[in-house]
């Protein structure tokens, strides 16, 4: 089974960022693999999209709602994706995954003006080494 495919059985992965200063910050968050990809929204003013603006550098992990680890961690690179024709691929990766939850989330981001301020991540996972 590949790397993607085995996060992939997982909800949620924790997403680490790191500050200018090296220090690491993990987020958990909903995510989709596509295209060899996995891709996560969130928050254009989130610390995340801060954090990708300054490096790229990145790791990831399954892991549950509240962010604990369910297995290793996995070196990434992590960019904000702008073009429209890959933010729709991930979107429709995230709806199949989520379903109701998915529609039901957006729903809420369209009402509250959030959905036209996501910001939308691509994550690269590195191979493990053999």
């Amino acid at each position: 089974m590949s790397a993607l495919s085995e996060l992939d059985q997982h909800r949620y992965i924790s997403l680490s960022t790191f500050r200018r200063s090296g220090a690491e910050v993990a987020t958990p968050v909903w995510f989709a693999a596509s295209g060899g990809k996995l891709y996560v929204f969130t928050a254009g003013d989130s610390g995340k999209v801060k954090r990708l603006r300054h490096t790229t550098r990145a790791r990831v992990a399954p892991a549950d709602s509240r962010g604990r680890v369910r297995g290793p961690w996995q070196g990434a690179t992590a960019h904000l994706v702008a073009e429209p024709q890959v933010i729709e691929r991930a979107h429709a990766a995230l709806r199949t995954k989520y379903g109701w939850q998915a529609s039901l989330a957006d729903l809420f981001s369209r009402l509250t003006g959030r959905l036209r301020r996501r910001a939308w991540i691509e994550i690269a996972v590195e191979s493990p080494a053999t």
